[in-house]
């Protein structure tokens, strides 16, 4: 048998174990020398190092008193939680001994422990160093699905190893060695059973009214009326309040009002279609960019001032786990607005949307293939035209703890649909990409009684045994292949279009397969393909947050602050303006108007009416602009005596019944809306 010696000291200066020399040791207060039965790898010395090799063996050391201690250790490829074999002790007679020794450190189990035929073994806890707690930074986790432990710090090799049953590592004096238990067995995975049929959904239909959007359209709300379900009043005086507490705990005596604070969004969301390289320009008396409509509304120093201060919480009620804290309460408020007069309707999308940010923050996201690839990431619920329901800043599994076994897009998917069941447990049917789809998730969604349909990852089908993906590639387009879950009725599909698609759902089958389109970039030509039903209804109705981005990226709001949460501020009011004008579409199904024409209205009713009224004059033309724009009454009719139209001022004989202005049959919506 091999003697080595066991000389354990530090083990970043090169100490190993050498062979052919004894020495004893001291492991405690009990000296020691070691025999080992497996003469060690060549490459021992780099596996004890990176703690990553997969080299096993089994030491017995003995004591200069005649007792025996036996050292177990099964190595891994990584260092899962700090997990160690624990240490038996036992005479020759095989009774156990309890002597109390002083605490052993990581780095001496480390250069102690190696087993290769161990039967028993026991999981012990090592406590972590003293400066290991502290609070979280703002900085992202790199190590949030795992620690590879390839290279430990010091303060970690010197970490104490304390018995299971202790609590904290001050009792470790009196620590006693326990004897070895068996280790627990993971419980094995359920194995699902895959069937060649079409699904067989249990769901009932749905036949669910909107009473509330009927009586959003009886009121007959103008946009700003829109806007203001979302930015109400409740809304206005909370942002109010807490930007004159923050003031003052700044020592400074803002005192801003409603009306002043409805006149500085008006200026951002004028930013969204008109915008300078600096803001202040919208002041300059030059004649190539005075604005008169933000000018006349507020003085610049005033909106500098408010902006500078404007706050969403009280800073000293924050969550310090919550990296969003400082405008968590709008972020409840704006999902309670948006949640209340939401459309109720059958298809919703789910997907994640993009905030740009290039700050410094750590939640700050790299998202490529986004428009925006750099910015705050955002859960998002929207129906199919994009209104959005509800959302949620991205903060990682550091601070958003998955549960029920799915990961966190996962998590995110069924807190959605718990906020859309607040409303009644309908049927709804949700959409999202293979970011969230797994078969766990479909199962879990299916218990709640909502459809879900998805693309799926491959490994993520729980071994479903669909054709081999290399060679699905080789037979004709159009092709599919299918299997349905037994137990819980789930069906994955594998659809051969431009590349191989899978598709998971648990409420729409393979019937009826219809034809569609399918464009080969190689010949550019276009060939009728077979579609099974679930691949038709995904590509229809998945495109809620796309449409959603799309409209917030052609007139958001371009003004930006110093403060982290600026862009995202902007962000919720490009998105209350969104939902505000899918409401006015659905409402005004005969006069719409487009997006760009719906925000020019707010804006100007905004800098209109909550400007500075010091001057009578002003106040009469003003009073005047906001009544044009307010959509409600307005009818042409013929007069008697010709006037000048108020918009192209030529001669014309008709007029607007409410505003009492001369205008042309052709400049009349133009006049309403400009």
């Amino acid at each position: 048998m091999m003697v080595l010696s066991a000389e354990i000291e530090n083990l970043e200066r090169g100490t190993f174990f050498i062979v052919g020399r004894t020495e004893e040791f001291t492991f405690g207060h009990v000296e020691f020398s070691l025999e080992c039965n497996t003469y060690p790898s060549p490459h021992y010395q780099e596996k004890i190092w990176s703690w990553n090799g997969l080299w096993k063996s089994f030491f017995t050391m003995v004591s200069t008193k005649g007792e025996i201690w036996t050292l177990e250790c099964e190595k891994k490829s990584s260092f899962p939680q700090l997990t160690m074999a624990s240490i038996s002790r036992g005479d020759a007679s095989g009774k156990l001994l309890s002597p109390k020794i002083r605490s052993a450190k990581l780095l001496e189990v480390l250069n102690s422990l190696e087993d290769e035929s161990t039967k028993e073994k026991e999981i012990i806890f090592i406590s972590p160093p003293d400066n290991a707690v502290g609070d979280f930074t703002d900085e992202d986790s790199e190590d949030e699905e795992g620690h590879k432990g390839g290279n430990l710090s010091g303060s970690m090799l010197h970490a104490t190893v304390v018995s299971e049953g202790s609590e904290t590592g001050e009792d470790n004096e009196e620590l006693e060695l326990q004897p070895a238990r068996k280790r627990q067995k993971r419980i094995a995975e359920l194995r699902r059973v895959w069937t060649k049929r079409d699904i067989r959904p249990d769901f009932v239909s749905w036949s669910a009214s909107d009473p509330h959007i009927e009586y959003l359209k009886s009121q007959e709300l103008s946009p700003v009326g829109l806007f203001e379900l979302f930015f109400d009043e409740r809304t206005i005086n909370f942002i109010v309040s807490e930007t004159n507490r923050y003031a003052w705990q700044k020592n400074v005596n803002l005192d801003l009002t409603a009306q002043e604070l409805k006149c500085v969004l008006g200026i951002l969301i004028l930013s969204g279609y008109i915008s300078y390289p600096r803001r202040r320009m919208f002041w300059e008396t030059s004649p190539d960019s005075h604005h008169h409509l933000v000018a006349d509304a507020i003085r610049r120093d005033r909106f500098e001032l408010i902006f500078s201060y404007l706050h969403f919480a009280d800073n000293s009620e924050l969550d310090e786990s919550d990296r969003f804290a400082k405008v968590r309460p709008l972020i409840i408020l704006m999902n309670q607005n948006f949640q209340k007069h939401a459309p109720l309707e059958e298809y919703y999308s789910f997907g994640e949307s993009m905030c740009e940010y290039f700050g410094h923050r750590g939640s700050k996201q790299l998202h490529k293939g986004k428009p925006i690839q750099f910015g705050y990431k955002i859960w998002c619920g929207t129906t199919s035209r994009g209104y959005l329901v509800w959302f949620e800043p991205s903060q990682g599994t550091l601070f958003t703890k998955p549960e029920k076994d799915i990961d966190l897009g996962g998590n995110m998917v069924i807190k959605f649909v718990d906020a859309l069941q607040a409303r009644g447990c309908l049927p709804y049917h949700i959409f999202f990409d293979k970011i969230f789809t797994s078969v766990k998730l479909m199962s879990v969604l299916r218990e709640k009684g909502v459809k879900a349909t998805g693309t799926v990852h491959e490994y993520m089908t729980e071994k479903c045994p669909l054709k081999d993906p290399k060679d699905f590639k080789k037979i004709t387009k159009g092709s599919f292949d299918y299997k349905v879950e037994e137990s819980e009725e789930i069906i994955v599909c594998r659809w051969h279009d431009s590349s191989i698609t899978d598709v998971c759902s648990n409420a729409v089958g393979i019937e009826p397969v219809k034809l569609t389109n399918c464009h080969s970039s190689a010949s550019k030509t276009s060939t009728r393909v077979h579609q099974p039903s679930l691949v038709r209804l995904y590509n229809e109705k998945i495109g809620g947050v796309a449409k959603m981005d799309q409209n917030i990226s052609k007139y958001k709001v371009k003004i930006r602050g110093m403060k982290w949460y600026s862009t995202f501020i902007s962000y919720i009011i490009d998105v209350a303006l969104n939902n505000a004008w899918q409401l006015h579409r659905i409402c005004n199904e005969e006069t719409q108007v487009d997006l760009l024409a719906f925000r020019r209205y707010i804006a100007c009713v905004y800098l209109e009416s909550n400007a500075d009224m010091s001057s009578q004059g002003r106040r009469s033309r003003r009073l005047e602009t906001e009544s044009r724009f307010d959509m409600i009454g307005h009818w042409i009719i013929h007069q008697d005596k010709r006037t000048r139209c108020a918009l192209c001022h030529s001669q014309t004989n008709t007029r607007c019944e409410k505003c009492q202005k001369g205008v042309h049959a052709k400049c009349f919506r133009e006049y309403h809306i400009k």
